[in-house]
C-alpha cells in the first residue's frame, strides 16, 4: 500500500506513564493529573518548562485545560479539550501531531485522571438531560451495559458468535494481567469461570465487563527534531484515523463500529495493512467491544471474530495477534470511561521492548492502538493510531 500524504513520522511519543494506583482515596483528580504528567515528562527526559501545548478531556476539573494548565504551571501555545469518551486521548495524539506538523507547537502533554472507585464520576454515567437524545433514551432505561449487550446479541444472531468465544477475550486479558503487579484483577480466569459469573445484561456476564478503578496516565508527544535530541527511545506516529458513528435516527447497524472507518484511514496514512501489525491495544470496555473492533479494523472478516479469538488467538507473545498485554480495561486499569490512554501507553511499552517479559512480543516493530468512546449501541467516537519502533 502506498502511504497517503499525512502525518506519518511528523510526531513521536517520547514519554508514557501510567499511575500505579488503582484505589486513590487521598488524592484529588487534579493531583493525579499532576503526578502522571510528571511521570511522563520524566520518562521523556523533559520538564514542565519544555511543554508548549496541553491536552485533556472531560475528566479534567474546573475549566478543563485552562484550569489544569494553570495548576501545572504550563506556558501553552496550544490547548485542546476534545471530549469523545475513551477515544479522546488517541484523538489528542492526532491533534498534537497535526499541530506539530503545522509548526504551531513542539512538545504536547496529554493527561488523564479519574476516581470512580472513591467518589468520582463513574464510567459512562447517565446521558445528560440536556442532550438531544435524552428524551428518546433515558426514559427507557438504556444504560451502558445494556447497550453493549444489544450489540452482543445482534452479533450472536447474525454470525453465530458464542459466549464462550467472548470469554476467550477475558481469559487472554487475565493471563496477561497475571504478569502485571499493578493490575486490579491479577488472577487468571478460565472460560468456565467467565460463563459462571453473574449475568449482568444478557449475554454479558460480570467477567465480560471492564474493571472500575481510580488512576490515570499521560503521554508526551514531540516533534521529530525534539525526538532526535532526546536520549530516550521515542515512538513515531505512523498513521491516524478518527470516525464518528451514530444512531442514524434509529437505523443503527449494531454489528459495526467506527473502527471500520478510522482503521482503514490510519492504515492508509501509515502505508501498512493489518497483516503488518505485531501487537494491538484494543479498547475493551466489554469483551464484545474487542471482538467487533478486531473485525472492523480488518484483522479478520466480519462475523469471523469469534473464531479469530478462539484457542488463544490473542495471547502474548505468540498468538495470532497479541493484545492488551497489561491486562487492559478488563483486568488492569479503567479510570472512569477513559481506557484509551492506557492502550497507547502499553503499545509504547511493547515497541520499546519494555512490556512484562512474559508477554513481550519478540521483535515488536509495529503496533496499533484503538479507542472507542460512547457506546456500540448508540453513538461513538472511534480513533486508531499506528505506531512504529522506527519510521
Amino acid at each position: 500500500m502506498v502511504p497517503q500524504m499525512g502525518l506519518r513520522g511528523a510526531a513521536h511519543i517520547a514519554g508514557a506513564f501510567e499511575h500505579p494506583g488503582r484505589h486513590l482515596p487521598d488524592l484529588t483528580v487534579a493531583q493525579i493529573h499532576a503526578q502522571v504528567a510528571a511521570g511522563a515528562l520524566a520518562d521523556a527526559g523533559l520538564s514542565f518548562g519544555d511543554v508548549d501545548a496541553y491536552y485533556c478531556a472531560g475528566d479534567a476539573p474546573g475549566f478543563g485545560g485552562l484550569s489544569m494548565a494553570d495548576y501545572l504551571g504550563l506556558s501553552c501555545r496550544g490547548i485542546d479539550s476534545t471530549e469523545t469518551g475513551g477515544s479522546s486521548y488517541l484523538i489528542h495524539v492526532q491533534h498534537a501531531a497535526e499541530a506539530i506538523a503545522a509548526g504551531h507547537i513542539d512538545v504536547a502533554l496529554i493527561t488523564l485522571a479519574g476516581k470512580p472507585r472513591t467518589g468520582g464520576a463513574g464510567p459512562g454515567g447517565s446521558i445528560s438531560q440536556s442532550a438531544p437524545e435524552s428524551g428518546f433514551e433515558n426514559q427507557f432505561g438504556l444504560n451502558v451495559v445494556a447497550g453493549y449487550a444489544l450489540a452482543a446479541q445482534r452479533h450472536m444472531y447474525e454470525f453465530g458468535t458464542t459466549s464462550a468465544q467472548l470469554a476467550e477475550i477475558k481469559v487472554a486479558a487475565s493471563q496477561h494481567a497475571s504478569h502485571n503487579p499493578h493490575a486490579f484483577l491479577p488472577d487468571a480466569v478460565t472460560i468456565e469461570e467467565v460463563l459462571e459469573s453473574p449475568m449482568i445484561a444478557r449475554p454479558l456476564h460480570r467477567l465480560d465487563s471492564c474493571v472500575i478503578t481510580d488512576g490515570g496516565g499521560a503521554l508526551v508527544v514531540v516533534s521529530a527534531e525534539i525526538a532526535a535530541s532526546l536520549p530516550r527511545h521515542t515512538i513515531p506516529v505512523l498513521g491516524t484515523g478518527v470516525a464518528v458513528k451514530h444512531s442514524t435516527s434509529g437505523r443503527i447497524d449494531l454489528s459495526h463500529t467506527g473502527a471500520s472507518v478510522s482503521g482503514p484511514a490510519a492504515f492508509a496514512e501509515a502505508g501498512l495493512t493489518p497483516a503488518d501489525i505485531d501487537y494491538a491495544s484494543i479498547y475493551d470496555s466489554f469483551t464484545i467491544t474487542v471482538l467487533i473492533t478486531l473485525e472492523d479494523l480488518g484483522f479478520c472478516a466480519k462475523g469471523e471474530g469469534g473464531r479469530f479469538v478462539a484457542d488463544g488467538g490473542l495471547l502474548a507473545p505468540f498468538g495470532k495477534l497479541p493484545f492488551n498485554t497489561d491486562g487492559g480495561g478488563l483486568c488492569n486499569n479503567h479510570p472512569a470511561n477513559r481506557g484509551g490512554i492506557t492502550k497507547v501507553i502499553e503499545a509504547v511499552r511493547q515497541l520499546r521492548g519494555e512490556a512484562a517479559p512474559a508477554v513481550q512480543v519478540p521483535d515488536c516493530e509495529l503496533a496499533l492502538a484503538h479507542g472507542t468512546g460512547g457506546s456500540l449501541a448508540t453513538r461513538m467516537g472511534s480513533a486508531t493510531l499506528i505506531l512504529g519502533r522506527e519510521i
